[in-house]
C-alpha cells in the first residue's frame, strides 16, 4: 500500500493510502508520478506527494507536516517556538 499526501502551501492537509496496482506502469514498475495521477483523478486538490514509512524523504509526511520540495523531505512541526531547525531537519531546543 503507498501513501500520498495532498499539500496546501507546502503544509500535509491530509493523506490517503493507495493500492500498490494503481502505481504500475506499462512494466509493472512503481511509479509515483502515476499514483499522483491517480490522486489529482479521483480526489482533486494537491499537490500530491508519495510518502514513506521506511525514512524516504527524511520522515512519514503526516497531517501538519511541511514538505520541503527543494530538499525533498518532510519536516515535523516545531515543537515550540524556540526550537531550531538543522541540517538533517531536526528540530532541537538550544
Amino acid at each position: 500500500m503507498a501513501t500520498f499526501a495532498e499539500l496546501d502551501n507546502d503544509i500535509v492537509v491530509r493523506i490517503i493510502a493507495v493500492n500498490d496496482v494503481e502505481l504500475l506502469d506499462e512494466n509493472n514498475i512503481e511509479q509515483e508520478s502515476i499514483g499522483i495521477n491517480f490522486c489529482q483523478n479521483l480526489l482533486g486538490g494537491g499537490p500530491w506527494v508519495q510518502t514513506f514509512m521506511d525514512g524516504r524523504r527524511k520522515q512519514f509526511g503526516d497531517v501538519g507536516y511541511t514538505y520541503d520540495c527543494e530538499n525533498d523531505v518532510f519536516i515535523s512541526p516545531q515543537p515550540n517556538p524556540s526550537s531550531i531547525l538543522d541540517e538533517h531537519f531536526d528540530w532541537f531546543t538550544p
